[in-house]
């Protein structure tokens, strides 16, 4: 029997994971802050639970009698992730993938590795906070932009607002792919570690929008020509060796 895996956060990425790792006969437990929500939840074999690390009077007890945690919230509240480390110690789970993001990376205007400094921001501390416990074992996933299936990039673009930095680059992940790569931690037991996802290809913003806009009908795109056009480029060199993972979606245009 496959183990039990508790999803923090079964939005619109760890809902998307629950269905594939029941599919992959997992049991699942998952999360939201949203009562209307549960009877889905069921309806798709998750074993519901409402639950806001906010909130002090949560019963996290039979949500953590499980043998992996999926962190896949939004919160950025240090002192919640606190408290919330502190009841994970006293439950069964010692194996945690906590789902953070490249924004903790400056912009360089270079490659940027699992090596290359991060800025000091909440989301860099809360990573510490797990990757320090010395009674969990954590890896910390940095995905960049996410699109797929409803989620698309021409969207985040506002009608009354000049796209920034067009010379810059995009780090986008599809959420199909961030599935799988979760799935392939779990399954390979890939824990302790840090690992940057983003597609393989990285356009330049400018090609990208053009791109995506014209797909919603929009095709003169404002751009800020006078941005400095500093960026990044995230590698996902190290996850595509230790998991021999190749990603399915490309953004190579």
């Amino acid at each position: 029997m496959k183990n039990t895996i508790s999803i923090l956060g079964c939005g619109w990425l760890g809902k998307a994971l629950a269905i594939d790792l029941i599919q992959k006969t997992y049991k699942v437990n998952g999360s939201t802050t949203s009562e209307k929500k549960l009877n889905d939840f069921q309806a798709i074999g998750i074993k519901p639970f409402v639950i806001d690390i906010s909130q002090n009077n949560n019963d996290l007890s039979d949500f953590l009698s499980a043998d992996v945690l999926v962190i896949a919230i939004t919160s950025k509240n240090i002192e919640d992730f606190k408290n919330l480390i502190g009841e994970i110690e006293k439950s069964q789970i010692r194996k945690i993938l906590f789902i953070s993001s490249t924004s903790v990376y400056p912009n360089t205007n270079r490659i940027v590795t699992e090596a290359s400094p991060v800025k000091n921001t909440m989301l860099s501390e809360i990573e510490d906070l797990f990757r320090s416990n010395k009674l969990l074992v954590t890896t910390i996933l940095r995905f960049g932009g996410l699109f797929g299936c409803d989620r698309k990039p021409g969207n985040f673009v506002k009608s009354n607002k000049k796209i920034d930095n067009p010379e810059g680059y995009i780090n986008f992940i599809h959420r199909d792919d961030c599935v799988q790569i979760i799935a392939k931690i779990i399954a390979n037991n890939a824990w302790g570690i840090t690992l940057n996802a983003c597609a393989d290809a990285h356009p330049k913003r400018r090609d990208f929008y053009k791109k995506e806009l014209k797909k919603l009908d929009i095709y003169n795109p404002k751009f800020n020509e006078n941005a400095l056009n500093t960026y990044k480029i995230i590698s996902s060199e190290k996850l595509k060796k230790l998991l021999k993972y190749q990603f399915k979606y490309s953004l190579n245009y």
